[in-house]
């Protein structure tokens, strides 16, 4: 490459990273966290910070280690508040304490205050910027500090007493609209939904659910506001909680992720697959007993996976109903029966159906009469009880002040396989003069 085009060309990157930020954080993505410290390294003040605010926390930790220590202090001094501290958090406390030295107090302070909520909790999503307004202001004088602040965009405003107590909110398009002498107190209107600090993320889910809000305002253990969590971070927190119950639905570790250390995985994977291992064991036991059933008539091997996986995807059907409900409030654990019979209404239902086609199936493979009659019937008992199984396991541990969602696949897969085989083979032998 020609050298003299070396200046032009990083005109035309710098140009792109300041006139379009958002693209130039989704591109920089793709690059190596040596590219990325490079690229920061040599671009003005506001633009470095403009790109390391739209890293992922992963690259943001590893690139903010790898630049100088005067670039370290002027991105945490800047950056997005919550982006800093959730870097920070990243850090033991001799490292945070280092790297949190020459900021300004108020600014450690922040910082230090972020970093002391776990991900799990409000204080963790919230932003602590936010515009204190009094309700005697006038709408004239609102827009003025509106033009100064500039806060990040919301659709509400949050009204405050002289303590820092959250009173009520307003509506910017009210202010927009309204006289300039109109005072506050007049267009303000109570806050629907409001959570404290320490509120899990699966509440703030549900308040997101409830009241269909598009900010949400954080408050400390008195009533005074500390933060608000903006539209973007709820939806975030929607996916996280979803990942979330993924991952404990199959005995992983909530914490873990894509790149978790090897040695961190394995303990926390370890024990769920051990005890998935004795249930594997357990359904395996019942087939034992149906041994000399399954010599005689090998056609039954073939069929067991059929029933298994039948009934293992109706379980898990109303299993992820049912937790969908438990998680956004549409249920609770009082609701079961209402809930079982609907479920176990369809998987009858639905086995039915599945029963007759698959002992259509069987018949013309096998052309036993007995065959056919052993997989219809055992398919519709394996199907109801597997709706069944979906609705209690959850609602049992959600009424034992469990984690509805902890590896309950594990257990619904091991109560669909040992009534699958059971109900099964059990007929079979019943009715083995017919096969």
């Amino acid at each position: 490459m020609n050298t003299d085009s070396k200046p032009a060309i990083e005109a035309l990157n710098q140009a792109f990273i300041h006139n379009h930020p958002a693209q130039a954080q989704q591109a920089i993505h793709k690059l190596s966290t040596d590219d990325i410290t490079a690229l920061l390294m040599n671009q003005p003040v506001e633009d470095r910070i403009k790109l390391w605010n739209g890293l992922m926390l992963d690259k943001a930790t590893v690139v903010l280690q790898r630049l100088p220590g005067k670039i370290i202090r002027q991105i945490i001094q800047h950056a997005d508040p919550v982006q800093a501290a959730r870097v920070l958090q990243r850090f033991n406390q001799a490292e945070r304490e280092s790297l949190l030295q020459g900021l300004d107090v108020a600014r450690q302070r922040e910082l230090t205050a972020l970093a002391q909520y776990t991900e799990e909790s409000a204080g963790w999503l919230m932003n602590p910027r936010f515009l204190s307004l009094h309700e005697s202001l006038t709408v004239r004088e609102v827009l003025h500090r509106l033009r100064k602040f500039k806060p990040r965009f919301s659709r509400q405003l949050y009204i405050t007493d002289s303590e820092g107590k959250l009173q009520s909110m307003i509506e910017i398009h009210k202010i927009v609209m309204a006289e300039g002498s109109e005072i506050l107190a007049h267009l303000a209107k109570p806050v629907p939904a409001v959570v404290p600090a320490t509120a899990t993320r699966l509440e703030v889910v549900g308040q997101l659910e409830t009241h269909r809000v598009s900010d949400l305002p954080v408050v400390d253990l008195v009533g005074r506001l500390i933060g608000v969590i903006h539209y973007d971070a709820l939806i975030e927190a929607v996916r996280e909680e979803s990942t979330v119950d993924i991952l404990t639905m199959v005995g992983a570790s909530r914490d873990e992720r894509a790149l978790s250390p090897v040695s961190f995985v394995i303990r926390k994977r370890l024990p769920w697959l051990s005890i998935n291992l004795l249930t594997a064991f357990l359904a395996a036991a019942v087939v034992g007993l149906f041994e000399n059933t399954i010599a005689t008539f090998t056609a039954l091997a073939v069929l067991l996976p059929v029933v298994a996986g039948q009934s293992g995807n109706t379980g898990a059907q109303a299993l992820a109903v049912t937790m969908r409900g438990l998680a956004l409030r549409e249920i609770g654990t009082s609701q079961w029966w209402g809930v079982v019979r609907k479920e176990v209404g369809a998987g009858f239902i639905n086995g039915i159906a599945i029963a007759l086609m698959t002992a259509t199936g069987v018949f013309f493979w096998s052309g036993s009469y007995g065959l056919t009659l052993v997989i219809g019937v055992s398919m519709i008992i394996a199907m109801v009880a597997a709706a069944f199984s979906g609705v209690i396991i959850p609602i049992v541990l959600s009424s034992l002040g469990q984690d509805p969602a902890q590896s309950s696949s594990i257990i619904l897969t091991t109560v669909t396989d040992v009534v699958g085989f059971f109900a099964f083979l059990g007929i079979a032998t019943m009715m083995s003069s017919m096969l």
